[in-house]
């Protein structure tokens, strides 16, 4: 099997959604760190086999968004594109799909891209207000359409909003906020730790930005209509203060509930890109790559507790890699909600059936919270929901260079009831 090497990475700034990018849909945003990727390491976009992007909402004007990106942002047209979805997980299905093809000799080149602009998540109508203007548009005579007209009612106006939809098991009936306040209760975790936890991610990442620690992976877009720079994210609050955050009421169960929109991630447009090569082409073109996977995972486990996702995917993932959570430098968990992360660790330390990690329980232990999101998480950076397991994965490469250290784990939790994990190991 052949090795395959993450040569480089970009993302654009996370924006908090209807903000600043809210006029830059996603195939745009995956165009421009696909160039900008191109630009900074000098790569020939004529080099690339193939793009594989992974989208959660996917732009009803671009079917297969990965393809559209392809095409604009220069990559010849006879090279092949395609989209895939893992919910909160698709901007690491990308990568780890690169990754294998690779290894595999399916390609020697890949770029893989994270994207989602969740301001343009669309808002629906009921099919029954659909069924009666379709009707409308068939009548033949203006009668026949004034009586067609004539039984619209106000409820057939009351629209269906997407995002609301999307954040919504189908399975179980739960919101994703509601599996959140379900660990709250089954692991006796106060709203007063979700709050702290929550002002931690915003005072490490609003450091990591006066620090200049996320510039390196981060670009400067122009977006419109404006056109004026944007180059840092613009979640982080630097004076956030646990007084801000008691004030905020609970926001998925209002009379009990404790998880609020300050101590759950916020909802974000952005993009992350890679470039993924054949160890020995990227040799051949005198690249000196970041690093690579050592290993890669996904998990099942029970919808209405998806935020344990991240324990039976990283057992899994360190098991592969034949390593244990100790040998691990720096770790990132995905922040979907501070009460989601706070009972991961609550699971890596004393493993519960909840998890499934089974036989490779084994690998988990208690994790060194100075080792864990050290630049802050998606509670200070936001979640678009496609980019992000792309995101985990270029910050923490980045910060084990920063570092000069060698070994970390980034994983997520899966609306739906999944897992994602990865072992990443940066070259010296």
């Amino acid at each position: 099997m052949r090795q395959a090497v993450i040569v480089g990475g970009v993302r654009t700034p996370f924006a908090k959604a209807a903000g600043i990018l809210n006029d830059t849909p996603a195939p745009e945003l995956g165009r421009l760190v696909v160039r900008e990727l191109f630009d900074r390491l000098d790569c020939n976009p004529a080099e690339v086999d193939e793009l594989i992007t992974g989208n959660v909402a996917s732009p009803v004007d671009s079917a297969n968004v990965s393809r559209v990106i392809s095409l604009r942002a220069g990559i010849p047209q006879d090279k092949i594109a395609h989209t895939v979805s893992r919910n909160c997980a698709s901007g690491l299905e990308c990568l780890t799909e690169a990754i294998e093809r690779i290894q595999f000799g399916k390609a020697d080149c890949i770029v893989a891209v994270g994207v989602d602009s969740m301001s343009n998540i669309p808002v629906f109508w009921k099919k029954r207000f659909a069924e009666k203007l379709f009707k409308i548009a068939k009548a033949r005579t203006p009668l026949k359409k004034l009586s067609a007209l004539a039984k619209i009612r106000p409820k057939d106006l009351v629209p269906e909003i997407g995002i609301q939809l999307g954040l919504t098991d189908p399975t179980t009936g739960m919101m994703m906020g509601d599996t959140a306040e379900k660990l709250a209760r089954e692991y006796h975790i106060s709203r007063e730790e979700q709050d702290a936890f929550a002002l931690r991610s915003h005072q490490r990442a609003a450091e990591a930005l006066s620090a200049g620690r996320l510039a390196d992976e981060t670009m400067t877009v122009y977006p419109a209509p404006r056109c004026k720079p944007f180059a840092a994210d613009d979640g982080p609050r630097e004076g956030q203060s646990i007084e801000a955050l008691a004030k905020l009421k609970p926001y998925f169960d209002r009379k009990w509930g404790s998880v609020t929109v300050g101590n759950a991630c916020q909802i974000t447009d952005g993009a992350v890109g890679f470039l993924v090569m054949d160890a020995e082409k990227a040799k051949s073109l005198g690249y000196q790559p970041l690093g690579t996977l050592r290993s890669c995972a996904y998990s099942g486990c029970d919808p209405t507790r998806m935020g344990l996702g991240p324990v039976s995917a990283s057992a899994k993932a360190l098991d592969q890699a034949d390593m244990s959570v100790a040998e691990m430098d720096l770790i990132e968990i995905n922040e979907a909600f501070a009460v989601q992360v706070l009972a991961c660790l609550k699971e890596f330390e004393s493993p519960t059936e909840y998890c499934g990690a089974n036989g490779a329980a084994k690998r988990l232990a208690a994790i060194d919270e100075d080792k864990l999101n050290v630049n802050g998480g998606a509670i200070a950076l936001g979640h678009p929901v496609g980019a992000t397991g792309g995101r985990l994965v270029l910050t923490l490469l980045n910060e084990l260079k920063r570092r000069d250290q060698q070994f970390g784990l980034a994983t997520l939790c899966i609306g739906g009831g999944q897992g994602g994990a990865v072992v990443v190991e940066r070259f010296n």
